[in-house]
């Protein structure tokens, strides 16, 4: 062993020189006496006493033997501490070389004094490459020459010497660690340690590190770390970073009370404690925190992670902020909860169907009525499943044709609800998934009965008389139709016969309208008991319509003169008697016509005839009557062609905001006027055909014509300029006069506030209480009602006191004596201050003059209308206007 580390020893025995060194000293000294004769016999001792000599002799011979023995006391124990030393060395020695790292160590002048077997294995070395006092240069220079080593000297130990140590990569692919240690007394030691393991494991620690932060970096979930124990973060991933607007560093290591604010730190102490105290070591929470100047909701998931011994070590917290999802959460649950709410309360029964198997999978509350049972009841069941099998078999048979169709199917039917049968109109829309396949069936239920009911009503009120209950003009128009239909081609006879009341408006003037009402009532009841069950008709206000059978003209004059006498007795009506007549024309078929229209227009011209003659007569058509008549009769039957064929247009006559001058005058609508250009008369006068519209209930069909064709020309103008429409009385008393306007203003997309409906006293005289209610109507749609001839009438002030009119038109007839007649302008100027003083705008027709127009500036009246501000005519003349062009050169172009 001494042999083989010899650089664990080398020295002398140190016993043997110290035994050596005392004989050096002792054996002068016995030498020397002997010399000295000390030993010779007593025959040279000279003058010595042999016995001092054998004293000293002896005693020398004692202190050498004593010295003796001690030398060989202190021989035997280096020999003692020389064996254990190299006990000592041969262990240290054993130990060194069974080390895992290698070792090297250096005395104080850099030799080397040992190495051991794992420093020669790292490298690739054997005894004989490391010489006894190689220093420590030449084995670095060695390990360079074998590519284990290459840095400097310097480099080395100064790298080496650090706390990290230096790594060196071997040409085997081997990493070692060398940290070299200098020794107080000059000397170093240094080990080498293989770590290509623990190298390899730390890369791949480094890289799953890496890949791990990585992932959960880029998780969008906010993660964090803390201890258990002292409550500090030691990771955080970016979300966390992002969410909390806070670096990793300043996170990591700190408190949850160091970082957020103490209602924040508080919610998150709440969280971890309810994570520690659950058993499963996991718990799901919400709660607020606040980031800067906002409180944000977070959802949180705590993971509670222990060690080897089951103890909790590190809290998980996985967190994420829902605030944008639960308040789009909250928006749609509350979207769900209006539309639900909406769905549950539309008037109509709704049901989605899935198609595959027929089961219903929505029902709203009014679909309850149809099912006979809550909906929620109904909901997974079928049409078999709900309703008895008749029923449910037209049901599916009524489904199936819908999907086949895959549109809208509508359809009415009878169906048996808690209130009995009822009529419902079902609507059936098939929904198509992805693939073009029905998916679901949506059916809606109407309940219509009483719909139809009411629409019988007002067809019976289209048809009849709102105060006697008579059929009206429509109806005796038809009545006469089927009567011509029956008779053609036979030998039968019957006689149209025009009845006109005589004196009803002096009983109107007189006792009022109530009782004019009630008059009419009873002379409805008298013509029905004097006809036996014949057709008898309310034409017009005072003006009826007979039909009788039988040799004519004979039976006709009969009913005529049965009729005047009823009517000539007294009426006996709220204690008081009045009288009233009658004033007939009768035509005849088929000698007098051969359609309902010309035996009606030929009564009316006998009739016509006969006030010309006498109040009280019977006039019979003659077909030789004057010209005039025959041109009547003729235009009427041309006016009823010309309405089909598209003859009628419509002129526009401005109406201004009164100024001084024309020029201040500022357009601010126009009224709307029929005009007939006839392909072989030309223009026809609006005096000529207006009048005999009236008289034939053509008007009912020609207002509908210009009331739309006037709002589907104003809704095309850029300006909003208001655009005014007469109504004729016919038109209240003929269908449903509100619904039209309703639906032509939605038809032609005109705002209401821009359509001005001019009305005459004649549509309240015949029915106050209908009209009324019919104005109130119209005007609860938006538009606009002007009374039109203000001042013309007898009961015009009891109108207005009854409705609030937006405006009054003062009759031409005032307007044009304005300068002339004092007393028109009196008039105008009453009439303006009463409308002011009614809230009513005023409007002047008829202004043809400077002097007119300047004298209703000064009074205040609103706007004006006639000839000196525009005539009458096509929209075309007034394309700049109602684009917004300047005002006065085109007044003046078409005034």
């Amino acid at each position: 062993m001494a042999g083989k580390n010899w650089q664990a020893g080398g020295t002398t025995s140190i016993p043997a020189k110290a035994v050596l060194c005392l004989f050096a000293v002792v054996a002068p000294c016995g030498f020397a006496f002997a010399a000295s004769g000390g030993f010779a016999p007593s025959t040279y001792l000279g003058d010595l006493d042999p016995h001092m000599v054998w004293e000293l002799l002896i005693g020398g011979i004692a202190a050498a033997s004593f010295l003796g023995a001690v030398g060989l006391w202190v021989l035997s124990s280096l020999r003692k501490v020389k064996r254990a030393q190299l006990r000592r060395n041969a262990f240290i020695s054993s130990a060194l070389n069974h080390l895992n790292q290698g070792v090297v160590m250096t005395d104080p002048k850099g030799r080397i004094i040992f190495c051991n077997d794992r420093y020669l294995d790292i490298y690739g070395l054997s005894r004989a490459d490391v010489p006894r006092n190689m220093n420590r240069e030449e084995l670095l220079e060695l390990r360079r020459q074998r590519s284990a080593l290459d840095l400097s000297d310097d480099e080395f130990f100064a790298r080496a010497a650090t706390a990290e140590g230096l790594v060196t990569e071997l040409p085997n692919g081997k990493s070692v660690l060398v940290k070299y240690f200098a020794l107080p007394n000059g000397g170093s030691v240094a080990t080498h340690l293989d770590c290509t393991d623990q190298r390899q494991l730390s890369r791949k620690l480094a890289s799953t590190t890496q890949f791990l932060e990585s992932v959960l970096d880029n998780v969008p979930v906010c993660v964090a770390a803390k201890n258990i124990e002292d409550g500090r973060y030691i990771f955080a991933n970016r979300a966390f970073e992002r969410f909390s607007r806070f670096s990793r560093d300043h996170i990591v290591g700190k408190h949850a009370d160091e970082i957020f604010r103490p209602e924040t730190a508080a919610s998150i102490a709440a969280a971890d404690r309810a994570a520690l105290e659950t058993p499963q070591g996991y718990h799901r929470s919400e709660f607020f925190v606040e980031r800067g100047s906002e409180k944000r909701i977070l959802a949180s998931n705590r993971v509670v992670a222990r060690n080897e011994a089951g103890d909790p070590e590190f809290l998980i917290a996985l967190f994420e902020d829902v605030t944008d999802r639960r308040a789009l959460s909250r928006e749609l649950e509350n979207n769900k909860k209006f539309l639900e709410l909406v769905v549950d309360n539309i008037p109509v029964a709704l049901i989605v169907e899935r198609v595959k198997d027929g089961r219903y999978l929505l029902a709203n509350r009014s679909a309850e009525t149809i099912l006979n049972r809550r909906r929620e009841d109904a909901t997974g069941l079928t049409a078999s499943d709900i309703f008895n099998p008749r029923e449910a078999k037209l049901i599916i048979a009524r489904d199936e044709a819908a999907l086949r169709k895959r549109s809208m199917v509508a359809e009415e039917h009878p169906i048996s609800t808690k209130d009995g049968l009822r009529l419902f109109l079902t609507r059936r829309m098939t929904v198509l998934d992805d693939s073009g396949e029905p998916q679901y069936l949506i059916k809606t239920h109407e309940d219509v009965t009483d719909r139809r009911q009411t629409e019988s009503r007002m067809a019976h009120m289209a048809y009849h008389d709102g105060l006697t209950d008579l059929p009206n003009r429509a109806a005796f128009l038809q009545a006469l139709t089927q009567m011509i239909e029956a008779c053609a081609g036979t030998d039968e006879e019957f006689a149209v016969l025009c009845i006109d009341l005589d004196g009803l408006k002096e009983i109107n003037d007189v006792f009022g309208h109530a009782m004019g009402d009630k008059v009419l009532v009873e002379v409805a009841q008298r013509l029905q008991s004097v006809a036996r069950g014949g057709v008898v008709a309310r034409l017009s206000g005072d003006e009826f319509g007979l039909i009788i059978d039988g040799k004519q003209p004979a039976a006709g004059i009969a009913l005529a003169e049965q009729a005047a006498e009823a009517l000539g007795r007294e009426f006996p009506i709220d204690g008081k008697s009045v009288r009233t007549g009658a004033t007939t024309g009768i035509s005849v078929f088929p000698h007098n016509g051969s359609d309902a229209a010309s035996l009606l227009a030929n009564a009316g011209a006998a009739l016509f005839r006969a006030k010309a003659k006498s109040r009280g007569t019977i006039s019979i058509y003659e077909p030789d009557m004057d010209q005039q008549i025959r041109d009547r009769r003729v235009l009427h039957q041309e006016l009823s062609v010309a309405i089909k064929n598209g003859e009628l247009s419509l002129y526009y006559q401005p109406q201004a905001a009164s100024g001084a001058t024309v020029a201040e005058s500022e357009v601010i609508g126009f009224e709307a006027l029929a005009r007939w250009h006839h392909p072989v008369r030309g223009f026809v006068p609006p005096g000529d055909f207006i009048p005999l519209a009236e008289e034939s209930g053509l008007i009912v069909e020609m207002g509908e014509w210009i009331l739309r064709e006037a709002c589907r020309e104003a809704a095309s103008w850029s300006a909003p300029l208001q655009v005014a429409v007469n109504l004729s009385p016919a038109q209240f008393t003929h269908g449903d006069l509100v619904g039209l306007v309703h639906s032509i203003l939605l038809e032609t997309g005109l705002s209401p506030d821009r359509l001005e409906l001019e009305i005459t006293e004649g549509v309240l005289i015949e029915d106050l209480d209908r009209g009324l209610a019919l104005l109130r109507r119209l005007k609860a749609l938006g538009v606009r009602i002007s009374m039109d001839d203000f001042g013309s009438g007898y009961s015009s002030l009891s109108y207005l006191q009854a409705f609030p009119f937006d405006k009054i038109k003062i009759d031409r007839a005032f307007v044009i004596n304005l300068g002339r007649n004092p007393q028109s302008a009196a008039i105008v100027r009453a009439v303006i201050d009463l409308g002011h003083g009614l809230e009513m705008s005023i409007v002047a027709e008829g202004v043809e003059t400077e002097a007119q127009l300047s004298f209703l500036a000064e009074e205040g009246c609103d706007a004006v209308q006639g000839y000196l501000i525009g005539r009458p005519a096509p929209i075309a003349q007034f394309a700049a206007l109602v684009g917004g062009s300047p005002l006065a050169d085109t007044v003046r172009k078409v005034g």
